[in-house]
């Protein structure tokens, strides 16, 4: 099911130069022009930001490209890339997540937040806990040269699991057992960020492997679209440093005290995944993702859970918004590592 890919562009490479550049321009125009950003905002349904959703199907579309359907009714066959998944993103993130809010904004940081506010942030926090990576998972899976196929059947089980386990765990963690969980919010993505573009990656593939350019066509319209995707990232970025602008600057010491514990769930949670991986002996175009699926966060979900509970302008929503400003250069940093850690892992596909 491995396929080696071409190796990372001189763009690719220094991508995270060029984030860098988005989140300063993201925040630079959100002060300038904050009404502009205030119409993109206002353009969704439900609670699902459209141009957002535009430019990661930007991103995820040629990823999808190579998924071969085929392939995928081969991977129940390796449970494990999926098991540690599950287990990671199911029984651990989310308490080690709350423990990293309490220790924090209870103890380490009691003297610098008032208890209301900690109870926010700490709630925020739980929020991005619970929602493990969609979206985003398939571009770093791309950036490590993952497995397509596993890392879709690894991202659609996700799914399937958080719409069940979402609000129960939420709601233990926040002790509201009357957790109102925005449905439409979760379906609409899963749908727009999962099933469009895989549906329209697959139809793709089929009609130029008939057209009589088989396996190569496909591969060279891949390629064509490969800055067309880094694009999207990096316009992705812009937007959602645009949309809370005046919040990063208005509060800047706050932002960097949330982004403490949460730098440290992302780098902790990303250790356990992948040495677990490791132990597992799992290839590493299925360790890659499977660790990046726990790491990275399904941020549009939380944001959006967080303002329906708490808010637009509470400490909860706030939190939410500080996962989105540190997850980009965290994750960026980790497909580097795991670039470099690939003699870690066996070089055939083992089992996964």
């Amino acid at each position: 099911m491995t396929r080696e890919a071409a190796p990372l562009g001189v763009f690719e490479r220094y991508l995270s130069v060029w984030v860098a550049l988005a989140i300063g321009a993201g925040v630079g125009l959100g002060l300038v022009a904050p009404g502009a950003f205030e119409a993109v905002a206002r353009v969704q349904w439900a609670r699902v930001n459209l141009v957002v959703a535009g430019l990661i199907w930007l991103m995820v579309y040629p990823m999808m490209l190579k998924v071969d359907p085929r392939s995928l009714r081969d991977v129940g066959a390796k449970p494990r890339g999926l098991a540690l998944t599950l287990v990671v993103n199911w029984l651990i993130k989310p308490f080690t997540m709350a423990a990293l809010g309490v220790l924090f904004f209870e103890h380490v940081f009691a003297g610098l937040v008032p208890p209301e506010d900690a109870s926010e942030y700490i709630a925020g926090m739980i929020l991005l806990g619970v929602a493990p990576c969609t979206a985003m998972v398939f571009v770093w899976s791309h950036l490590t040269r993952g497995d397509a196929a596993y890392t879709l059947v690894q991202v659609s089980v996700n799914d399937v699991v958080l719409v069940f386990a979402f609000a129960p765990i939420a709601g233990l963690l926040l002790g509201v057992t009357d957790l109102a969980v925005p449905w439409e919010t979760l379906v609409a993505s899963v749908v727009i960020f999962v099933v469009i573009p895989l549906v329209a990656g697959v139809l793709t593939q089929r009609r130029l492997k008939r057209g009589g350019g088989g396996a190569a066509a496909v591969e060279a319209l891949a390629a064509r679209l490969k800055p067309a995707s880094i694009v999207g990232l990096l316009l992705t970025v812009v937007l959602l440093f645009g949309f809370q602008a005046e919040t990063i600057v208005a509060r800047p010491g706050r932002v960097a005290l949330i982004a403490v514990p949460l730098v440290l769930q992302s780098y902790g949670i990303f250790a356990v995944a992948y040495g677990l991986a490791k132990v597992l002996r799992l290839p590493h175009a299925v360790a890659a993702p499977a660790a990046m699926i726990g790491t990275s966060n399904f941020f549009e979900l939380a944001v959006a859970v967080a303002v329906s509970l708490f808010g637009l302008a509470s400490g909860a929503a706030l939190a939410t918004v500080v996962g989105v400003l540190i997850e980009v250069p965290v994750m960026l940093s980790l497909v580097a590592f795991a670039n470099r850690t690939r003699d870690w892992f066996p070089p055939a596909p083992a089992e996964a």
